[in-house]
């Protein structure tokens, strides 16, 4: 999706990462005739290059630059994360609830972590708008726990057997389900092809029915003439105090190269954004990084955490084949509906995601443990009767868990990322009563055989996070660095909470929202 001949390094708008935030803003900021530049540090891609296949599917996955590990609770980097254009959009299974406004003031009503500097209002028109852009399937009603908005675009996802087997347990047990609210497409929508249900979303949905950036906001910033420069991992950014002139990268040959602009705009990952910030001498200050004068860069790193429930239903033919991998429908947990005995946080079940017999999150990965004549005799009971299904659990942002610049090296001589993370007692306590109660919802559903995995984690947030104070945060509520006039930052680590809520539908209503600011705001940047 590149343009063809293109050389230039000098552009109104330079944004690094190419995947939903740094597409949303070239488009919004594009359209409005500014000259757009994106730098990607993986390869370029297309819809055409996707390929439904596992081989695929692990392709999309980080292939840049390896980040380190410390801490007990670490999590699968390169699965959560991507190169190329596109970035981890294109891999994303499109689940796309709202936060609810508890998420966003969670230090004023719980006393726990940290507050957003705006509430769910300010973030609802986007909300409304970016799902009528990209086409999000589901149904508003049946989500008892889902804020005012619009009502979604398309109807929601179809159920198969294996939600309907599921969805018997939630029933059992009294709790609600609803369809998953899903950036996919039920219908035909705006040029682009409905969804065939076939799990392949993990390999980026080749007939664009799953709203990755190349099927939406990306293909629409190309053709308003933005610019995306696949290759080019950023090392630095470039400032001249207040302001930042843009960045220090590395060219596909190895070359270090720089790229100006009037406004600059990282989008890369929690992790690569601060990593990027701390390798960039502030000017003002004799030891400090851009963007860090209240210590908090880097800081406040979060995951889900990721709860898995299996069963087998020997008497229903589930189809675990079809669907999406994200599932087909969803019970959420806010803070406010928290029962006396559950721990702190909240959480969604994601139930009935698709499975192939092999692949990531496949029938053969479910039961690790077992190999040989066993794994023999389960694979052809599970592949007509399992059924699965996922729990995201909130951790709670902590000072400790942090992004730090490694010793070592890369290839394009810039430091490596360390990630430091442990999971505290409510996110581990938080984790085991959903480990536990999808345990109990197969059980109440039918299944014959229940098991449940170990804890993993998802979801990459915070290291940049949004304040009211210049203080105790990196960026204000529109993402723009503290004391640096120009710099903006996009994606999941603005977060200062999570809710145990899938992130990307926040992350490109707070991205629109920033590019239609820095718009507001154009005639300040180009003096």
């Amino acid at each position: 999706m590149t343009a063809a001949g293109d050389q230039a390094v000098e552009a109104d708008v330079l944004i690094v990462g190419a995947g939903m935030a740094g597409a949303a803003m070239a488009a919004v900021l594009a359209r409005g005739g500014r000259d757009v530049l994106v730098l990607e540090s993986g390869p370029d891609r297309s819809l055409t290059d996707l390929v439904s296949s596992q081989i695929w599917a692990r392709r999309l996955k980080w292939s840049g630059a390896p980040v380190r590990h410390e801490g007990a609770h670490g999590f699968a980097h390169n699965l959560n994360t991507a190169s190329g254009v596109g970035g981890a959009a294109l891999h994303h299974y499109a689940t796309w609830p709202r936060f609810h406004n508890d998420v966003f003031r969670l230090r004023s009503a719980y006393g726990r972590g940290l507050d957003w500097p705006f509430e769910y209002e300010t973030l609802r028109p986007y909300y409304d708008r970016v799902q009528s852009e990209v086409g999000v399937a589901g149904d508003a009603e049946a989500e008892t726990w889902r804020p005012e908005g619009a009502p979604y675009p398309l109807p929601p996802l179809p159920v198969f057997g294996q939600g309907a087997a599921i969805a018997r347990g939630f029933e059992a047990a009294e709790l609600p389900v609803a369809p998953l609210p899903a950036a996919i497409l039920t219908a035909p929508y705006k040029g682009r092809a409905a969804c065939l249900y076939d799990g392949w979303c993990d390999a980026g949905c080749p007939v664009g029915a799953l709203a990755n950036p190349l099927a939406t906001y990306l293909r629409e910033a190309l053709e308003a003439g933005a610019r995306v420069r696949p290759h080019c991992h950023v090392v630095r950014v470039l400032s001249n105090g207040d302001r930042a002139s843009g960045v220090a990268f590395v060219d596909a040959d190895g070359e270090p190269r720089s790229a100006r602009a009037k406004v600059v705009v990282l989008a890369a990952s929690a992790i690569q954004n601060p990593r990027i910030l701390l390798n960039s001498p502030d000017k003002r200050r004799t030891d400090g990084a851009i963007g860090d004068r209240s210590g908090a860069l880097g800081r406040y790193f979060m995951l889900d955490g990721l709860a898995l429930a299996y069963g087998l239903f020997d008497d229903v033919e589930t189809d675990p084949h079809m669907g999406v991998s994200a599932g087909q429908l969803m019970h959420r947990r806010t803070h406010a509906a928290r029962g006396k005995d559950q721990p702190f946080g909240g959480y969604q079940w994601q139930i009935a995601p698709s499975m192939k017999p092999n692949d990531i999150f496949g029938i053969a990965i479910s039961r690790s443990e077992i190999f040989g004549q066993e794994l023999t005799d389960f694979m052809p009971r599970a592949v007509r009767h399992i059924g699965s299904m996922a729990g995201m659990v909130e951790e709670t942002a902590r000072i400790e868990n942090r992004i730090e610049l490694a010793s070592a090296k890369g290839r394009s001589g810039a430091p490596l990322a360390t990630v430091v993370h442990d999971f505290d007692e409510d996110a581990r306590a938080l984790w085991t009563y959903v480990r536990d109660e999808g345990a109990r919802i197969m059980k109440a559903a039918g299944a014959t055989e229940v098991w449940t995995g170990p804890m993993n984690a998802g979801h990459l947030l915070g290291g940049t996070i949004m304040g009211a104070s210049p203080e105790s945060s990196v960026t204000d509520g529109y993402g723009r660095v503290h004391d640096v006039e120009n710099l903006y930052i996009g994606g999941s680590g603005l977060f200062p909470s999570s809710g145990g809520v899938s992130p990307t539908f926040t992350l490109t209503a707070l991205a629109v929202r920033a590019a239609e600011h820095i718009a507001e705001k154009w005639a300040q940047y180009a003096d």
